[in-house]
């Protein structure tokens, strides 16, 4: 048997590749939608990729499942659980006009690729459709599973949350009720050998819960031993209380996702190439109609950008803040080291955003002005500053950390809007104040500092965060 873990870092999001080295079939797990990197590992491994599937219609990225049945010709196995709502829109719809091959499954079913076998079962809480796999490698002889693909169930140190069907999907009063049936769902281990490890979907950093570990697999007996939310002992109204405080706010795109996934994803066939552009071209591109992302460092940005355009540097949280920022269907450019741009393009349509159409070097902002571009900066102030300046009617404090963080302290007279759910929360924003925003650092309302100007705020950006905050403070008692 032969498995690998495909890891996307920036959404600490996991596919699994598992092949039968005998028949050189394979099957991948929870893809993503640029799946040319699952077909790629698998030819290096002499596998052949037959089949797709996922355990669950995905929040936080567009799924693979249908471009690698188009692209590959996999079987796709899907879940058959969960009510109306829940059953997947688009395995009639390939695009020569006939149905996928597809198998829908229920608890308890299985099939096998080459001498693995997969075993379905239903593991709702997270969503209401959720499975999860068990899988036996039959070809070694084995009796009993070596591994459970768990998806959004169990995580290292965690549980999927089930809190976002409600605050994500907007779903009123489904909060408690997917908290049952996760914490029904835990019962599912009881049967299930200490020895099989835990594959999940999620390492640390996913939004998909609150407390993900950094080891990338682990073991049912210890998840049972040591994981908060699952340990012996503990109540269902325990459990309730514990699994739906604290989550995080969910990224605004995370609607949008479900959405596509159980709709249908748009078939990309191959990755989008933006063409490169010159700076003048900018000129030309209303950037309130088009976001132009500039992933230049926020030092560079905030000294003189573009007017209206997104500071969204390429780190770890690009693709989220793209995600909370840029609707769907908006075009996109991108300011860009020449070296990164299939990064840049890949993480974007890793969040739907596939209207990727042009890029312009970053070095050339620097001469942006000589080809008749105006240039501005961002107001930034330090603590001191900050401090001094609190007491003016002319000014308001945002805070666009997590409510749990807010909770712990925060600015005297601050609204608290995190800032992956700025976009749906605009109108309680005074236009007629500077906002003074601020993080825990700085990263956070720097991004938040850009898309505020884009819509028509006055923003000052507070250097150093809280943290600069809490030791100017410090300083001035000494």
């Amino acid at each position: 048997m032969f498995m690998r873990m495909v890891y996307d870092e920036k959404l600490a999001q996991a596919a699994y590749l598992i092949g039968c080295q005998r028949t050189g079939e394979a099957i991948v797990i929870d893809p993503q939608r640029d799946v040319d990197r699952y077909i790629s590992l698998a030819l290096e491994n002499e596998l052949r990729i037959v089949a797709v599937t996922e355990t669950h219609i995905h929040a936080d990225f567009v799924s693979g499942t249908r471009e690698l049945a188009e692209k590959n010709g996999a079987k796709v196995y899907l879940s058959d659980e969960g009510d109306a709502d829940w059953k997947y829109q688009w395995l009639d719809k390939s695009l020569s006009g006939s149905p996928y091959s597809h198998q829908l499954l229920k608890d308890g079913d299985e099939f096998a690729i080459g001498n693995i076998q997969f075993k379905a079962v239903h593991t709702p809480g997270h969503t209401p459709e959720h499975i999860s796999f068990l899988i036996t490698d039959l070809g070694a002889g084995a009796n009993e599973p070596i591994g459970m693909a768990t998806g959004d169930f169990v995580f290292v140190g965690d549980l999927g949350r089930p809190d976002l069907l409600e605050s994500a999907a907007g779903q009123s009063g489904s909060m408690k009720p997917s908290a049952i049936r996760l914490f029904k769902s835990i019962s599912t281990l009881d049967s299930i050998p200490d020895f099989v490890q835990v594959w999940p979907a999620h390492g640390a950093g996913s939004a998909c819960g609150k407390a993900l570990g950094a080891v990338p697999m682990s073991t049912i007996g210890y998840e049972k031993r040591f994981n908060p939310a699952i340990k012996a002992g503990i109540s269902e109204d325990q459990f309730i209380d514990y699994i739906l405080s604290g989550q995080p706010e969910p990224p605004m795109y995370f609607a949008t996702m479900k959405r596509v996934n159980k709709e249908g994803p748009k078939v990309l066939g191959e990755l989008p190439i933006p063409h490169q552009m010159q700076a003048s071209d900018l000129i030309h591109i209303d950037a309130h109609k088009n976001a132009i992302i500039d992933t230049r460092p926020w030092e560079a940005y905030r000294d003189a950008h573009i007017p209206n355009t997104l500071s969204i540097p390429l780190d770890n949280t690009f693709n989220t803040v793209a995600g909370a920022f840029i609707p769907e269907n908006e075009s996109i450019y991108l300011i860009i080291e020449p070296t990164r741009v299939d990064e840049a393009v890949r993480d974007l349509i890793r969040v739907g955003l596939d209207n990727v159409k042009g890029w312009i070097n970053a070095s050339d902002i620097e001469q942006a002005e000589e080809k008749g571009i105006s240039l501005m900066g961002v107001a930034e102030l330090t603590a001191d500053e900050a401090r001094s300046a609190m007491d003016s009617q002319e000014l308001q404090v945002l805070d666009v950390r997590r409510a749990t963080e807010f909770a712990e302290g925060h600015l005297p007279a601050a609204i608290n809007i995190a800032h992956t759910r700025l976009a749906s929360r605009l109108d309680e924003l005074p236009h007629n104040k500077r906002l003074l925003i601020y993080c825990l650092s700085g990263v956070r309302s720097a991004r938040s500092s850009s898309y505020l100007l884009r819509n028509g705020y006055q923003v000052v950006n507070l250097e150093g965060g809280i943290l600069a905050w809490e030791e100017s403070k410090s300083v001035a008692e000494r």
